[in-house]
């Protein structure tokens, strides 16, 4: 079922660093925004747009909520009588809802096990299974609240140090060694992390487990673990953000759109520090290669380098995807998967999610090559 060799796809992933590094309005020409503001509108809505109705429902990562709010804003205002709703549960209860067939899609920051592809088997319609598609590309930020303190340098290792409770307290000399000048306190660092199965989770432990040098003890995964005594809890990236914000001395972790305020992390890439940014997000990206487990050329599921030293990229990214099945029985509900993923990867859907999120667009050739794949989608 696993197929390792998807050629057009690591092409896509070739092209997608040159325009994600350039993502800003200012690089776009006024002939360019008119050609994918009307490539949207009829990948979108199609031959049958008007005729488009009913109640579409998806489940899972709560990294992309702010992302969802205006994609879903964005598509109900060209399809006046489709309802669309996402409960932000996280990763975790997003799959677990899809493969139980409570949703037809699922947002996740990370990617089937071999067991859950084996169960979207029985779940899809058809023999083909589901796949991911990359439709959110954003930086995870290490978040912390120090009075006065707006950013810190750290390598991967006292970050695991720290989140696996070695490491307790702000002046210890591992962090004041990576920050001179820095009048660090000697408050006890407060632990937060994702109590619930999340893959932004499975995102900030894979890169633990990858960049320290053995110093992480654990795999990567969507339930947090940590030995650390000082140590909270958290349901949800809104959660987390809170308990770090009302907390002095809190460090936790969260999709970078949602830092706000709070101090961040610039983590040590090679020999330099480097800040998250959507462009330095992107170039991680295109650095990465789609993993050897996807179920076919059609899954876009990256494996994302977190040893890299190129001090261009930020290897803490995650890619988050909406995963479909390739086939469905209700054909009214497969128009209204494909018709609302076509939105959600076309250049005003990426445009909407940038704005409200700050994530990094897809290219036009990731953009067109997802299009391709969803009308490939079948109806039993």
């Amino acid at each position: 079922m696993k197929i390792a060799t998807r050629t057009g796809a690591v092409a896509a992933a070739a092209v997608l660093a040159l325009s994600l590094a350039a993502c800003s309005a200012a690089n776009e020409d006024t002939t360019e925004s008119e050609t994918a503001d009307s490539t949207a509108t009829a990948a979108a809505e199609g031959d049958d747009a008007m005729e488009l109705s009913g109640n579409l429902q998806g489940a899972g990562a709560s990294s992309q909520e702010s992302a969802m709010d205006a994609w879903r804003a964005g598509f109900q205002a060209e399809y006046a009588d489709v309802t669309v709703g996402y409960d932000p549960v996280g990763s975790g209860g997003g799959i677990e809802q899809f493969l139980a067939g409570a949703v037809p899609f699922a947002g996740s920051d990370g990617l089937l096990e071999a067991e859950e592809y084996d169960a979207a088997v029985d779940r899809c319609d058809g023999d083909a299974g589901a796949i991911h598609l990359p439709m959110y590309i954003s930086p995870v930020a290490v978040i912390f609240n120090l009075e006065g303190i707006d950013s810190i340098n750290l390598d991967a290792a006292t970050i695991a140090d720290i989140f696996d409770g070695n490491i307790t307290t702000w002046d210890d000399d591992a962090i004041a060694s990576q920050n001179e000048g820095v009048d660090l306190p000697g408050d006890t660092i407060t632990v937060v992390y994702r109590s619930d199965s999340s893959g932004t989770s499975e995102n900030f432990t894979d890169y633990l487990e990858q960049a320290s040098e053995g110093v992480w003890p654990y795999e990567a995964t969507k339930e947090f673990s940590t030995a650390a005594d000082q140590s909270v809890g958290a349901d949800g990236t809104s959660a987390v953000v809170d308990t770090v914000s009302t907390t002095s001395g809190a460090i936790g972790y969260a999709d970078a759109s949602r830092a706000g305020d709070l101090g961040t992390v610039a983590l040590l890439v090679g020999e330099e520090y480097v800040p998250y940014s959507a462009e330095a997000a992107a170039n991680i990206v295109a650095a990465s290669p789609l993993s050897e487990d996807a179920n076919g050329e059609n899954d876009l599921a990256y494996a994302i380098d977190r040893t890299t030293t190129d001090s261009t990229a930020y290897p803490l990214t995650l890619v988050s995807y909406h995963i479909v099945c390739q086939q469905y029985d209700d054909e009214t509900e497969r128009d209204l998967v494909i018709a609302f993923e076509k939105y959600v990867a076309s250049a005003e859907g990426q445009a909407a999610a940038a704005e409200a999120a700050g994530s990094a667009p897809l290219t036009d050739a990731l953009t067109e090559q997802i299009t391709a794949i969803l009308d490939e989608i079948a109806a039993a």
